[in-house]
């Protein structure tokens, strides 16, 4: 467990590393065992620690590190919980509020197929879920529909979901995505609506990339 905790804080401040996430802002989880471990509530990245993290089981109850008794779960955990509990090919969860998927979720834009690497998210789309309470049950259930086939959504007036197989491939999906909101975002101050690739292009995508290296499919 101890070298989940550590990659889940490695994790955590990569994301501030690259300006994906700011103060206390964004969450990371990842499954572990019978239930997942999350970062906690309220705590500046720069004050974590690997014993910081806190362990979840999927009915909701916690239990922080024996000497940090006082630490809660992230009040993002339903997400977390329910997206762990419903994809089992997912291993882990990044929340960010990074600068432009922000943008582009509170426009409540989803993202079309401008550009080819729209298929890491897993379709020819990525999807904003409608605005719903931070830390509801709502926020979650809204969550799970845009993620419906997708390993990326974005939440509106909120921020963005990347899953992964692991954390370094949540990572990975993280950047892309936040990557893919920002050329969105440049080319609609030329073209509100630009050229997009059609379904029989973005078919022929997917099928590249059965064999195109960290992104196979």
């Amino acid at each position: 467990m101890q070298n989940q905790r550590e990659h889940l804080l490695k994790i955590s401040q990569k994301l501030v590393q690259l300006g994906l996430n700011k103060g206390t802002s964004g969450n990371v989880s990842v499954r572990f065992g019978d239930g997942f471990i999350i970062t906690p509530s309220g705590m500046p990245i720069e004050e974590m620690t690997a014993d910081s993290m806190v362990n979840m089981q999927f009915d909701g109850s916690f239990e922080a590190h024996t000497e940090l008794k006082g630490l809660k779960p992230s009040s993002e955990w339903r997400f977390h919980r329910d997206i762990l509990a419903n994809r089992p090919e997912i291993n882990a969860v990044i929340h960010t509020h990074s600068m432009f998927a922000t943008t582009l979720a509170c426009l409540h834009k989803d993202i079309p197929p401008f550009h080819y690497m729209i298929a890491v998210a897993g379709g020819d789309n990525i999807r904003c879920a409608p605005y719903a309470l931070f830390g509801s049950q709502q926020l979650s259930d809204s969550a799970l529909i845009a993620l419906t086939d997708r390993k990326a959504c974005l939440l509106a007036n909120h921020g963005m979901i990347a899953l992964g197989k692991d954390l370094d491939d949540a990572l990975a999906v993280t950047v892309e995505v936040e990557n893919l909101c920002e050329q969105y975002w440049r080319i609609l101050q030329v073209n509100p609506n630009p050229p997009l690739l059609n379904e029989a292009e973005m078919k022929e995508v997917f099928q590249q990339f059965k064999g195109y290296g960290k992104w196979a499919i």
